[in-house]
């Protein structure tokens, strides 16, 4: 692919996808928060320690505010993306219940004047995988850039809300917002990320099986 079809391709899988997603019912994303909340807790048993950034649901997107809730029961501080400025990182300040949010970019609401942090692990939001592992983001590349410029890179796991397979004959995803792991509802996890080779893409499918 040429870089201008690359990114056309980019934008219509996007579109495709959030389509799919903003499909499903407020029952049906109930119950696939459930389990992933579920599968996530027991993959990775260490969140209740450090500081766990996450992202307030967009689009129907997996709602995480209530892993948080529980792990701040259990002593683990949470943090929310703060856009600062356009094509720059971003920066993680506090959140917990209480704490004065402002909308910001997308209507999505944000931390005023919490205490910003460094997160030890971030839950990353994605729009697709492929079978080995590269993301589909939004296509703002703020997650990218940030992570890039972080001193210590921190553990980052993307979750979605269904499981589509991006189609493609092939992706050159940026390296820096590379997960280490991804979870879908029914617990499919891809651990052996690569940033070295160009993937094989699959079909999709509007939710696993």
């Amino acid at each position: 692919m040429t870089p201008r079809e690359l990114s056309a391709w980019r934008k219509n899988e996007r579109a495709r996808l959030l389509r799919e997603r903003s499909a499903l019912t407020e029952e049906t994303l109930v119950e696939l928060r459930s389990r992933i909340d579920h599968h996530l807790e027991r993959a990775f048993p260490d969140l209740v320690h450090g500081i766990l950034a996450f992202c307030w649901p967009y689009k129907n997107e997996y709602d995480a505010r209530h892993l948080a809730a529980a792990l701040r029961r259990r002593g683990a501080t949470t943090a929310l993306p703060v856009v600062v400025a356009p094509k720059t990182p971003l920066v993680f300040r506090e959140w917990r219940p209480g704490v004065k949010l402002a909308e910001g970019p997308l209507g999505i609401p944000y931390p005023a004047d919490s205490p910003e942090v460094i997160p030890d692990k971030v839950l990353l939001p994605m729009v697709g995988w492929d079978g080995d592992g590269y993301r589909l983001g939004y296509g703002g590349a703020f997650f990218d850039r940030t992570l890039a410029a972080l001193a210590k890179r921190p553990q980052i796991m993307s979750r979605l809300t269904c499981a589509p397979s991006i189609r493609s004959r092939t992706m050159s995803p940026p390296i820096s917002s590379s997960p280490s792991a991804a979870y879908t509802a029914a617990g499919r996890r891809a651990s052996n990320f690569s940033t070295t080779r160009r993937p094989s893409l699959r079909r999709s499918a509007t939710r696993e099986r």
